[in-house]
């Protein structure tokens, strides 16, 4: 019976996860296929009817879209006009920053609005941290992370020479976050000047 019952705790130890990335891998594939709709309007309809695959298709078709835009952006006039539209206009619609800076760390961007960082304390330790925003009076806006949600979490404002800045990129540090702190070493080890990435907050 204790043969049993182990065999059974072993097998769903090990279904568990995958049938919960399956159902996982499947939604992505349905949300990448309504993000890829409005390209695929742009075809004529013929041409993606009846895809077995329509998951994997909306995935290319978003990938090569985002690599023509990425091309034309790298333009310095279309990537000045680019920054000022998005400075005076989508700045002002609410929700934009915030998935902005979400994306930004899922894709690895090369800029991100926020910045790794741990607010020190006394005793040599601190907490985690992302600086949103930094002050002109020397005070910093940054958000507390929960685990494993590691973009949600408190608002806290705090003296900018509380902070140490962290080498590592905003991906690392929100997956280390979600991993329940498993990994942050790595991002601990790598610092960085605190007058290196403060131009990057907007």
């Amino acid at each position: 019976m204790k043969f049993l019952k182990s065999a059974l705790l072993t097998g769903l130890y090990v279904l568990l996860p995958l049938m919960l990335l399956w159902i996982g891998l499947r939604e992505i594939g349905g949300l990448l296929a309504t993000m890829a709709e409005p390209i695929a309007d742009m075809f004529p309809s013929e041409v993606f009817e009846d895809l077995n695959w329509p998951g994997i298709v909306a995935g290319i078709l978003i990938a090569g879209a985002a690599l023509v835009v990425g091309i034309v952006a790298k333009l310095g006039f279309i990537s000045y006009l680019a920054q000022k539209f998005e400075t005076h206009v989508l700045y002002r619609v609410p929700m934009y920053q915030m998935l902005k800076i979400i994306s930004s760390s899922l894709v690895r961007a090369e800029k991100s609005d926020v910045i790794p960082a741990l607010i020190e304390d006394d005793d040599g330790g601190g907490d985690p941290c992302y600086v949103m925003e930094i002050h002109k009076n020397g005070m910093a806006t940054v958000l507390l992370p929960w685990t494993p949600a590691s973009f949600a979490g408190s608002i806290k404002v705090v003296p900018v020479s509380k902070l140490r800045y962290l080498g590592c990129s905003v991906d690392e540090y929100s997956r280390s976050i979600s991993f329940m702190g498993i990994g942050i070493e790595d991002c601990l080890a790598q610092p960085a000047g605190k007058s290196d990435r403060k131009d990057e907050v907007i």
